[in-house]
């Protein structure tokens, strides 16, 4: 688990509600027990600071950091996506984006890492689609600097199979299984009526493991799902363990922070 990633997990899912500030002190007291050291968190913090996702500040009379109001967008929309707190139906329509590919690699790397994680998947290198029509696509290509077409399109026979086009739904659905293989063990050994810092250990892995399927589920409304769907039950394993082990999770959380 890197420090970056393991900070922006820290702040979305714990910090977000609280204000969305901390002194250092309580970041690295948050991810000592998850395994990041003080001076990689110290290190990711300054990082995250350049790019524009922390902010410094004083927090309880000491030096500490804020999440920016870019951070705070991203971290709201992804926190609606994991817990799937907004209800959507399909309309049956899709929603194509046309554009020239990028010369240069690194550029149509970025721009394919931000089309995925907004719910796009690629027919080709320079047709996308999605069966939601997101409100972030035209920002993503203002970033890039590239012009795009975009069209509500009817697809005329059998979409389901064109989604399987678009991703790899049977790699999706095996990294499903694992995920929740390899998870089961370490959620069972989690006690949160005795142990609020194993209780927030196998949360916060839990969690970290799961927010990783943002930059590749769509979240594709069920008529467009293979039978019996793996991602619908690691989603229901997920809530069940989420939701459990949240109130000593909490618990440890505030014992590092400074007193209210």
């Amino acid at each position: 688990m890197h420090a970056r990633s393991a900070l922006f997990d820290l702040y979305g899912d714990y910090l977000r509600q609280r204000g969305g500030c901390a002194p250092i002190a309580s970041l690295v007291c948050a991810l000592a027990p998850v395994g990041i050291t003080g001076p990689a968190v110290r290190t990711a913090v300054s990082r995250m600071v350049r790019q524009g996702w922390l902010r410094a500040t004083d927090s309880h009379g000491a030096r500490g950091y804020a999440l920016t109001a870019r951070a705070m967008h991203r971290l709201d929309q992804s926190a609606a996506r994991i817990y799937r707190t907004r209800h959507k139906e399909w309309d049956g329509n899709l929603d194509m984006v046309l554009f020239s590919p990028p010369t240069h690699r690194s550029t149509r790397a970025q721009l394919a890492t931000a089309l995925r994680f907004h719910g796009y998947g690629p027919l080709s290198a320079g047709t996308w689609i999605s069966p939601w029509q997101d409100t972030e696509l035209e920002q993503v290509f203002h970033e890039a600097d590239i012009t795009f077409t975009r069209f509500s399109a009817a697809h005329h026979g059998d979409t389901a199979a064109l989604a399987c086009r678009a991703w790899d739904l049977d790699d999706l659905a095996l990294r499903y299984l694992e995920f929740i293989s390899t998870m089961g063990p370490v959620v069972a050994t989690a006690d949160p009526q005795s142990d609020s810092e194993a209780a927030y250990t196998a949360r916060f892995q839990l969690v970290h493991a799961f927010r990783v399927f943002l930059f590749s589920d769509p979240q594709l409304p069920p008529q467009l799902c293979p039978p019996n769907w793996a991602g619908a039950d690691a989603a229901a394993f997920f809530d069940t363990h989420a939701a459990r082990l949240r109130p000593a999770a909490d618990h440890f959380v505030d014992q590092c922070l400074p007193p209210k």
